[in-house]
């Protein structure tokens, strides 16, 4: 199982060459597309149209995975471990979220997401 970030989310409407083919390669190799509620709340604040959102539903099959009490929590600890900035705690919500399902984690930003990598977190590299 593979979460996508939200900038893959996003870059996937602008057909961006290089998220599409790992989406494929991904989906070729028999792995599972999945995306957390933050994600995918972050994705449709848009601006998107219709077909941007049914295009990302078809490519995840529609696994939206929902944000739940646990995965709170860990993504309170892992905010609390990173020094409380502000601007982390969607990246410690979408963090917990992929840890919690046992996925990992597809971004293009991995910095902002290393840092996760002893408490669990594994990034699905692009």
């Amino acid at each position: 199982m593979i979460h996508l970030d939200t900038n893959l989310l996003i870059r996937t409407t602008q057909a961006d060459k290089r998220v599409v083919r790992a989406c494929e390669v991904w989906l070729a190799a028999g792995e599972a597309l999945a995306a957390s509620s933050v994600s995918w709340f972050e994705f449709t604040c848009g601006p998107l149209t219709v077909e941007d959102v049914r295009l990302v539903e078809r490519i995840v099959s529609g696994r939206i995975v929902p944000f739940t009490m646990p995965q709170a929590e860990r993504a309170a600890a892992l905010f609390n471990a990173a020094g409380r900035k502000r601007p982390s705690r969607w990246d410690c919500m979408i963090a917990a979220a992929a840890m919690a399902d046992g996925a990992r984690l597809a971004t293009l930003n991995p910095r902002d997401f290393g840092r996760f990598a002893d408490a669990g977190l594994q990034l699905a590299t692009i």
